[in-house]
């Protein structure tokens, strides 16, 4: 636990302290941020906010994991251990990073919200996706890798024996994939207020952290230096915001956390307490899918005006019916904490 609490304040302040010369470099560069059309009106302010502060937590993230590998508090057998997978998941958190630089650099060099283009960015993230999911199958673990467990034997009769485990052989590399990808996304669309994405995911990286804690310290510790090169972001993100992450943050905290879930195995508690983060992804999804279903049935003017939200993603929902954006963050906090509470009783039920 050591080194977890003093992994997170190095994280912390490798990523707060280099803050402010970051966002005068990026001004000097004129690396500002380029307010989407369809945001709400009271973002327009943000326009020109330095962006792509999603390196500090890239680099507070690397060099204190880099710190962990070469000096390992516990011996070769703590260092075998960090290596097999604290390095594959910070290879896989800085891949789709580099993804999201590649998308704000083309955004900021075009002068307007449009970088790489969708199906482009998506083509490779299934890509990464796919090498990190071949990586597992690699090194799987017979009996172990593949399952699922999906519900605790404490909640089940007293007449059950064990624990409801599936084996999904292949398919699970599948779903894998997709829970990867998806929640890379996910925390990308809620990358769209000042402190939502960086205070959510921070609130998440610290559940994680607690949910690994016990037999996988290994994968804790790698939540932990994310957790607190987050807080270290979140010092220059929250509101007034003078530094945004980018898709250069957003989309690796994603994946970071999605590879670290299923590294460590904690599949259902890690969809329970990302609840919140995942629902911006799904109000996406349903405004589209609807809005094409009715202008295909009805006309483009009814699917306009017969829209399920307001605006999407969610927290934009939100703001439109008129609450301020520090309320929509904080609440949004909230309910991540809350979430992260259930999946950590939901753990306690004897999941391990």
């Amino acid at each position: 636990m050591i080194e977890r609490v003093s992994g997170f304040i190095a994280a912390f302040l490798f990523a707060a302290l280099p803050g402010r010369w970051l966002i005068k470099r990026l001004q000097v560069l004129k690396a500002g941020q380029n307010i989407n059309q369809d945001a709400p009106k009271s973002h327009a302010g943000k326009q020109g906010t330095p962006t792509m502060g999603g390196l500090l937590i890239l680099v507070a993230l690397t060099v204190t994991s880099f710190g962990c590998l070469i000096w390992p508090s516990k011996g070769a057998s703590a260092s075998s251990g960090l290596v097999s997978s604290l390095l594959p998941l910070l290879l896989l958190t800085l891949s789709f990073g580099a993804v999201g630089f590649a998308d704000d650099y083309l955004s900021l060099k075009r002068g307007k919200n449009l970088g790489l283009r969708a199906r482009d960015k998506f083509f490779i993230q299934v890509l990464l996706a796919a090498g990190f999911m071949t990586w597992m199958a690699l090194t799987a673990s017979e009996g172990i890798t593949t399952e699922i467990q999906v519900l605790p034997n404490s909640l089940l009769n007293t007449f059950a024996a064990g624990k409801i485990v599936w084996n999904l052989g292949v398919l699970y590399y599948i779903i894998g994939g997709i829970m990867l990808i998806g929640f890379s996304n996910a925390t990308n669309f809620t990358d769209g207020a000042d402190g939502l994405a960086s205070g959510s995911t921070c609130i998440l990286a610290i559940v994680m952290a607690l949910l690994l804690n016990l037999y996988h310290p290994d994968i804790s510790l790698f939540c932990m230096l994310l957790a607190g090169g987050l807080l270290g972001f979140l010092w220059w993100n929250f509101h007034p915001a003078r530094l945004f992450m980018g898709d250069t943050g957003s989309l690796a905290l994603g994946a970071a956390l999605a590879g670290s879930a299923l590294l460590g195995k904690i599949e259902i508690p890690f969809i329970i307490a990302s609840l919140a983060i995942w629902s911006e992804l799904l109000s996406v999804m349903v405004q589209v899918t609807v809005f094409k279903f009715r202008k295909k049935k009805f006309g483009l003017e009814y699917a306009r005006s017969h829209r399920v939200f307001r605006r999407t993603p969610l927290h934009h929902h939100f703001e439109e019916m008129g609450i301020p954006e520090t309320q929509v963050v904080g609440r949004f906090w909230i309910v991540c904490v809350l979430c992260g509470a259930a999946a950590l009783l939901w753990l306690q039920q004897g999941v391990l």
